[in-house]
């Protein structure tokens, strides 16, 4: 245990510029005494530890010192290729492809013809089976580097309703979620920080002008977009046919549904209460019931009725 804690400290100092001790007890369930030998050992063992004092304080590895090949193991190497190897998918970025070749090179000939051998046994990929994503790859790029060098962009951007407005956006950086692209960034016709779906966007100009940091980072707008709804939140409950019951498993979890004796599945679930809730569950057809709230369940209804007298008007018109 002490091994792998030790190992496990020196991960986290070099990955994070200072490190409290107190912080360290605290992940290792140790005391703060304890991290204090724990230290001393890695810093006897050569790995040099430099410890300052005050509010800021904490403890760090000194700045010249760069970790040996030999503590990455084979497998943690083909962990990284997969990785990058998906991302390269989507970005088609001459940076990306530049690392890729770097930890490659970290990988001996012998280990290399291991690889190729034994073939993938994973695969990360970005990219979608039939489509539906970004269809010009370049706008990945440079929206990257106009983050990375803090570029104001504009662009045409359609919402769910198919309106379309015209952003300039002070770009902070993209995000991989679910099965999308986004861009964060502070918008100037909102006065507010935002997401932006890619495949929306059209139109994309990377401007001369350079803005200032806002001082916000990705990762605080990511925790603060994650723990809040973008509308007001509607608890359904929903009924499912028995043959939909893979599909509803994947969807909502083990732990939303219950079943019923004629196999049918019952769905406790919220969501905010938007378009996309509405698309959704006209999603799944004559499948499924909506139960509560009554109000939803009017909606549905009113929009089922609305499709069908679309092909009511077309089949009057002759139309197929």
């Amino acid at each position: 245990m002490k091994v792998q804690r030790l190992l496990g400290i020196t991960m986290i100092l070099l990955s994070q510029r200072r490190v409290n001790a107190q912080v360290l007890a605290d992940k290792f369930e140790v005391s703060v005494r304890t991290i204090y030998r724990d230290l001393e050992t890695i810093n006897t063992a050569g790995i040099p530890i430099v410890s300052y004092t005050g509010n800021d304080g904490g403890y760090e590895i000194m700045e010249q010192f760069r970790i040996d090949r030999q503590i990455v193991t084979f497998d943690d190497l083909q962990s990284i290729l997969v990785a990058l190897k998906g991302v390269q998918a989507s970005l088609d970025d001459q940076e990306m492809d530049s690392l890729l070749t770097k930890i490659k090179a970290l990988v001996a000939r012998s280990e290399q013809t291991q690889m190729e051998e034994a073939g993938e046994t994973l695969i990360f990929d970005t990219n979608l089976w039939h489509g539906g994503g970004i269809k010009d790859k370049s706008i990945l790029a440079s929206l990257r580097q106009a983050s990375k060098n803090r570029s104001v962009v504009s662009f045409l951007y359609t919402n769910t309703d198919g309106a379309g407005e015209q952003r300039e956006v002070e770009p902070i950086g993209l995000a991989w979620k679910g099965y999308a692209w986004y861009l964060y960034g502070y918008c100037r016709l909102r006065d507010d920080y935002r997401t932006f779906r890619l495949s929306r966007l059209s139109g994309l100009r990377v401007h001369l002008e350079h803005f200032n940091n806002r001082g916000i980072r990705m990762e605080e707008l990511d925790a603060r977009w994650g723990n809040q709804e973008t509308g007001p939140a509607v608890h359904l409950l929903l009924r499912f046919r028995p043959r939909l019951r893979v599909r509803v498993e994947e969807a909502f979890g083990l732990d939303n549904i219950e079943m019923e004796e004629d196999g049918s599945l019952l769905v406790r679930a919220s969501y905010p209460d938007n378009h996309w809730m509405y698309g959704m569950i006209l999603g799944y057809g004559p499948d499924v019931h909506v139960l509560e709230p009554a109000y939803v369940a009017d909606r549905i209804k009113s929009l089922g009725e609305q499709i069908a007298s679309n092909y009511q008007e077309a089949a009057r018109a002759g139309i197929n």
